[in-house]
């Protein structure tokens, strides 16, 4: 699984500044461009960071469509699917055609609280039904509900589930999975900033928010870890400390499409229940950010 170790992006959906917000394709292709010239090593499409609850079945197939045929086999890709209604999750993964992608990563199911057998029994059953690898996503500040260390460990041993993206902030938590899984199963932050940390005991890099607008920063940094060398890992970490906070104080991806705006790659458009930042977040970013 050496295609999804270093600095995965979860690429942003960039949409048109007009009243209806439709997805714009030219600036899609523009930002996967970016991604690759900044050295990121795979990109993650339809993730929740791409506002996939507010993209209809026809859009997530298109940008899905157009993100295969631009990368053109430049770097792995993967899908973003998820849901609290197992039942329905499955048949949509089942009625999409993965051609072309790497992996699925899904958030665990969010509102209905499932105890821990429930998540267990959800994530095989998405296994099963699966084509491709999956990735567990573990994000319970979005879900409220939390993947502990031990139900990780369970489902890792699904000939089918590779890894997880962790975004619990709870270190001990991922010091207990590294020191548990199987050698091939893929610990991948989803926090930027405990990156360094978990390369440090065993991670094998990040899916990040932050690299959308930081690409080359993003994946040098990811790099020096992986290599060992975190002097130089911490160096580049620091310098997004002011930032990354700036990021979610308005929600994501609010935070980073301001980013990306300020440098031309997209509008600053989201759609609602979201809206772009505020002016004043637009500033801070600016006066903080080294483009």
């Amino acid at each position: 699984m050496d295609k999804f170790r270093g600095t995965g992006v979860a690429l942003v959906t960039p949409f048109t500044p007009t009243p209806d917000r439709a997805v714009d394709y030219p600036a899609l292709r523009r930002l996967i461009d970016f991604q690759l010239a900044g050295g990121v090593d795979y990109l993650v499409i339809n993730g929740t960071t791409a506002e996939s609850p507010t993209l209809t079945t026809e859009e997530k197939a298109e940008i899905m469509r157009v993100a295969r045929e631009h990368t053109a086999g430049r770097c792995p890709l993967v899908y973003g699917l998820g849901g609290n209604d197992t039942a329905a999750l499955v048949r949509t993964i089942e009625a999409t055609d993965f051609t072309g992608y790497d992996a699925l990563l899904s958030a665990s199911p969010y509102y209905n609280k499932p105890s821990q057998r429930g998540i267990i029994a959800h994530y095989q059953r998405v296994a099963d039904a699966s084509p491709v690898p999956v990735i567990l996503y573990n994000v319970p500040g979005r879900t409220s509900s939390n993947l502990t260390a031990a139900t990780t460990l369970e489902l890792a041993r699904h000939p089918n589930i590779i890894g997880i993206k962790e975004a619990s902030g709870n270190l001990e938590q991922c010091q207990a999975i590294a020191a548990g899984k199987p050698a091939d199963f893929l610990l991948i932050s989803g926090d930027d900033m405990m990156t360094t940390a978990l390369i440090s005991f065993g991670g094998a890099g990040i899916i990040s928010v932050l690299a959308n607008a930081f690409p080359r920063r993003f994946a040098d940094m990811t790099r020096h870890a992986l290599a060992g060398d975190f002097p130089a890992a911490s160096q580049l970490l620091f310098g997004f400390v002011p930032l990354n906070p700036l990021m979610y104080e308005e929600s994501n991806p609010v935070g980073v499409k301001a980013a990306l705006a300020a440098q031309g790659m997209c509008a600053d458009a989201v759609r609602l229940p979201l809206l772009e930042a505020s002016e004043g977040l637009k500033q801070r970013i600016a006066d903080c950010a080294d483009f």
